[in-house]
């Protein structure tokens, strides 16, 4: 399914608003406010109007230009629930606002995944009574040109409500939560399928001959797009048309084909018989034609309508669950991710606001590349962690069902890098090798209380010697370190960790955190 808003109808419905005082969509009742740090409130109004915004005792005046109009309130007080008032030629109150924790969560499936996809929903929905946890869902935009409006609403957290919200991002406030005793705000930006050069901006894409291939392809796209724009009426027309015909000749026929079929792979289940081979309509699908403004893994397309209209909003950090799309771009994926990473943060102007990613699960089609790009990308952003899930993947599912367990480390690095609790976030991480007498001894940062090997001796390590042959290797845990090595061979130059796309492994440190897969031969 393709998402797309042009920028002409935003502008068109926005037009007539601008005459009165509005705040932005994120400033709407129920919201939460990031307590402890200066925080913008802005929206629309008329050229020369006064506006004047009351708050928790603050009240600070501006006045509008070019339609638009900012103010700042100095840091606020964690509680609520209060009202904020804007006057101008009209006023406008905003009720139910709580001030507390407000984390960004961004990426594609594993992010986007909801709490009633999980098999536990019914016993975890029935204790989700939380009303001072809320989420705001970034609605899905496709466009070329960066939105400043993202229309939406607050929901509070409830044993209903929260069946839609993301799973690892419940888990993570709730987590929060408990251990704060303050509010916790959501804002859900996150798509399924979609690469990261999607969420970044160009102005981040431009700044390494890299990513040159991605503001090429954006530029492309930005040449064409009046006239794309003048010809896809017509050609939505003409595909409408299409499907209606192929609908009438071919695909009522291959629904109930597919219905067949479905209930026969489930028979064959059941029995253990090999089930039938899916069938295939008679002639192809017609295909959708491409909107003006791309498709959701179009470069940039993504940032322009889902971050951008969230920018200056007041947030304590981010959490990001993404990689998937950009597995067979692993290489390229150190120079992407943390150009983004710092790109959001410059936009923010909120400093080096914590930055907390989850490292992708095991999964049958997801190679070691990726996972290796987002540990080494931890070098290259400051006030980072990276959430281990070697343990909690799924072979046959790149959508593992596991996500408290991720919620839950996620929480542990805020509580660390944001809340500056004195505890261990994550699992051990590869630092440095030496090589004596035929072994390699590894060094790593993280190690917690004690580095330790769960349920049996250490596993997941092979080891090389110049030819580059890794074979199965014996390792030890000797204080804080690991000693590696093999009969076969006699001059070690290299040791892997994990590196498979589905590792067995079992190495922890003893707060229970999983260590990173990683490889000393970095290429």
């Amino acid at each position: 399914m393709r998402f797309s808003l042009s920028i002409l109808t935003l502008a068109a419905l926005a037009g007539p608003l601008c005459a009165e005082v509005k705040p932005n969509s994120l400033f709407s009742n129920g919201a939460v406010l990031q307590r402890g740090q200066k925080i913008p409130v802005w929206g629309s109004a008329r050229d020369g109007e006064k506006v004047t915004v009351e708050f928790q005792g603050q009240k600070v005046s501006t006045t509008a230009a070019n339609g638009k109009w900012r103010v700042n309130l100095e840091p606020l007080t964690a509680g609520g629930p209060f009202p904020m008032t804007l006057r101008g030629d009209n006023t406008v109150t905003i009720e139910d606002l709580l001030v507390g924790e407000v984390w960004l969560c961004s990426g594609q499936s594993n992010m986007n995944l909801r709490l009633q996809q999980l098999p536990n929903v019914a016993e975890e929905a029935a204790k989700a009574n939380a009303p001072q946890i809320r989420t705001f869902e970034v609605p899905v935009t496709v466009t070329l040109k960066p939105l400043d409006q993202a229309q939406g609403t607050w929901v509070a957290c409830t044993p209903e409500t929260v069946k839609k919200f993301s799973a690892v991002g419940y888990y993570f406030a709730r987590e929060i939560q408990q251990q704060l005793g303050v509010p916790v705000g959501l804002i859900h930006s996150a798509l399924g399928a979609t690469p990261a050069q999607s969420w970044t901006s160009i102005d981040a894409l431009k700044t390494d001959p890299a990513l040159q291939e991605y503001v090429e392809k954006v530029q492309r796209k930005q040449a064409t797009y009046e006239a794309d724009l003048a010809a896809y009426p017509a050609l939505r027309a003409a595909y409408k048309t299409k499907l209606a015909e192929w609908m009438a000749a071919t695909g009522k026929q291959h629904e109930a084909n597919m219905k067949a079929w479905e209930e026969a792979v489930a028979k064959a289940k059941q029995s253990g018989e090999k089930p039938p081979r899916q069938p295939r309509p008679a002639t192809p699908r017609p295909k959708e034609p491409v909107a003006p403004d791309g498709v959701s893994t179009d470069p940039t397309v993504l940032f322009n309508g889902m971050i951008a209209p969230i920018v200056p909003y007041g947030i304590k950090g981010v959490l990001w669950y993404q990689g998937e799309s950009n597995r067979d771009q692993a290489t390229q994926y150190r120079t992407l991710f943390p150009a983004m990473i710092h790109d959001w943060r410059a936009r923010w102007q909120q400093g080096d606001f914590p930055f907390l990613y989850v490292q992708i699960a095991p999964w049958g089609g997801m190679t070691p590349e990726i996972r290796e790009a987002q540990l080494l990308s931890l070098a290259k952003v400051k006030n980072a962690a990276m959430t281990v899930t070697t343990d909690v993947g799924d072979a046959e599912d790149i959508h593992p069902r596991k996500k408290q367990p991720v919620g839950q480390r996620l929480a542990l690095a805020a509580r660390a890098l944001a809340y500056g609790e004195s505890i261990e976030f994550s699992g051990p991480l590869y630092q440095s090798m030496k090589i004596e007498n035929g072994k390699v001894i590894l060094h790593f940062t993280h190690t917690g209380k004690g580095l330790v090997a769960k349920d049996g001796p250490l596993k997941g390590f092979t080891i090389a010697g110049k030819d580059k042959t890794f074979v199965p290797a014996t390792a030890e845990i000797q204080g804080n370190t690991v000693v590696v090595s093999a009969p076969t061979i006699a001059e070690p130059v290299a040791v892997r960790y994990g590196w498979a796309n589905v590792p067995d492994v079992n190495f922890y440190n003893q707060e229970g955190l999983p260590a990173s897969p990683f490889r000393t031969d970095v290429e």
